[in-house]
């Protein structure tokens, strides 16, 4: 499987945000995403995972087979916003991440213990402090199966450890065939990824 950008280009309001970005990811492999703010580097993500339409170019799966014909059907996409309701509770969420995701893969309380959230499942979304939504939000990724995974700034607020914790569940993930793409200011301690760096339009 390949994750494959053409000429791509993006906008934000009507103005130009970046030009002509090409890359091409396989499984197996990391991207890394990096450059000052307003370069664009959250627009490319969201036009990636199709929440924003291309001004210019193509994004495309390539052998994604049956299962994943397209990208939309082949991503997760973890943003700025954890994506939780917060009157629910975290295995209430988890659970409909799952469900609307499909293609079932961790359980939700072991996909908690790799996050280091263990024995909370049961408490309000609400409850949780920056760190632990951000740490609860990592496992909606486990609980259901995308080979892709689209991940904007993805250690914001965590600790040390639970950066770590998340380099190695984004290693995991590779290993195992999947492919990652991050838009992050701070390193992720990934051995061998590629970078594109965004540049301010001209």
């Amino acid at each position: 499987m390949r994750l494959i950008a053409e000429n791509l280009s993006g906008e934000r309001g009507g103005e130009p945000v970046f030009e002509d970005i090409g890359f091409s990811v396989e499984d197996g492999e990391s991207l890394v995403v990096t450059g000052p703010n307003g370069s664009g580097k959250s627009t490319l993500l969201r036009v990636v995972a199709g929440f924003l339409p291309a001004a210019r170019g193509s994004v495309r799966i390539v052998e994604g087979g049956e299962a994943f014909p397209g990208v939309a059907s082949a991503c997760h996409y973890l943003g700025h916003q954890n994506a939780m309701k917060t009157a629910l509770t975290v295995t209430e969420n988890l659970t409909f991440w799952r469900r609307f995701c499909g293609e079932s893969r961790l359980g939700i309380a072991e996909a908690l213990d790799a996050v280091g959230l263990g024995g909370i499942g049961h408490l309000p979304f609400g409850y949780l402090s920056t760190g632990q939504r951000r740490r609860a939000a990592i496992a909606k990724l486990l609980v259901s199966h995308r080979p892709v995974w689209l991940l904007d700034e993805p250690t914001a607020g965590l600790d040390r450890a639970s950066e770590h914790r998340f380099t190695g569940l984004i290693a995991a993930h590779c290993a195992a065939g999947g492919i990652v793409m991050a838009a992050t200011h701070l390193p992720l301690g990934l051995e061998a990824a590629k970078t594109l760096e965004m540049g301010m339009p001209s």
